[in-house]
């Protein structure tokens, strides 16, 4: 049988896929026996070894386990995530899914945590056309888009509190569909027991005190930490003199923004407009 030769120096996804394929030969397993004990499917870690799909965190845990070889692969993983990431948007996500309570601020589009899958895919795929990403990298993405909501899904979920430029859910990405699904999404997250969803209309003009994406976190610990993006980089900052003042303006935007029930209305009005 033919055997795909694997470069491991090609990509971090490359290197995964080459780890685990040596390290089952090492142990004279065949793709299926792997599968069985780490509960995926043979051709799951074929298209893995090969680079054909992308590695996921839970798929590398199981891994690890199968191998005992700790978190080599968790880490090897997170290296894989990495090449399609914002640099300090990794270490970012890390802290986020700790967090106590999530402060976000987000401009031209729906933020990850809030999107449908549907939507992160348009977005990615607009990214690859783009020639920003990879293919690869874009369902990497996708992905992690997942992956960041199970935050909801934990036994104390975090307090959420999301203000949406305008801009956020007049701008379409995708069809009719995708933006009806995706404005439904927003409603049903509105509608959560600890979550808070308003919109920043664009007659607030100069009073904006946001011109980027910002997100502010309470850890568990009430030590706040703040993400913010440009096009090129993110930047995690856990200096209390310099989140305190974006808390601030983020209290600011939550007071000139327009309430829940008007935030849920102008969405459900634009829903109506696509249907």
């Amino acid at each position: 049988m033919n055997r795909k030769e694997l470069n491991p120096e090609a990509s971090a996804s490359a290197a995964f896929g080459e780890r685990l394929r040596r390290l089952r030969d090492e142990r004279g397993w065949t793709q299926d026996e792997l599968a069985q004990r780490a509960g995926y499917s043979g051709a799951h870690i074929s298209a893995v070894e090969t680079d054909r799909k992308s590695p996921t965190l839970p798929f590398a845990h199981r891994i690890d386990k199968s191998f005992g070889t700790g978190d080599l692969f968790q880490r090897m993983c997170r290296a894989v995530r990495q090449t399609a990431l914002l640099e300090g948007f990794p270490e970012f996500v890390r802290y986020e899914s700790q967090a106590a309570e999530i402060r976000l601020y987000e401009v031209g589009v729906v933020p990850g945590l809030l999107q449908t899958p549907e939507y992160a895919t348009v977005l990615a795929d607009g990214a690859v056309k783009r020639g920003m990403i990879t293919a690869q990298q874009a369902r990497e993405r996708v992905s992690l888009v997942a992956e960041r909501q199970a935050v909801f899904a934990r036994m104390h979920p975090p307090m959420v509190l999301a203000v949406l430029d305008e801009s956020c859910i007049r701008r379409p990405v995708g069809p009719p569909s995708v933006m009806n699904a995706q404005l439904l999404r927003l409603m049903e997250f509105a509608d959560r027991p600890n979550t808070v969803l308003q919109v920043a209309p664009f007659d607030m003009g100069a009073t904006r005190p946001f011109d980027l994406p910002v997100t502010v976190l309470t850890l568990q610990d009430r030590s706040l930490i703040s993400y913010a993006e440009s096009a090129q980089r993110g930047h995690l900052e856990r200096e209390i003199g310099d989140v305190l003042p974006m808390l601030t303006a983020y209290h600011f935007l939550q007071a000139e923004a327009i309430s829940q029930t008007a935030s849920a209305a102008m969405i459900n009005k634009l829903r109506k407009g696509l249907s």
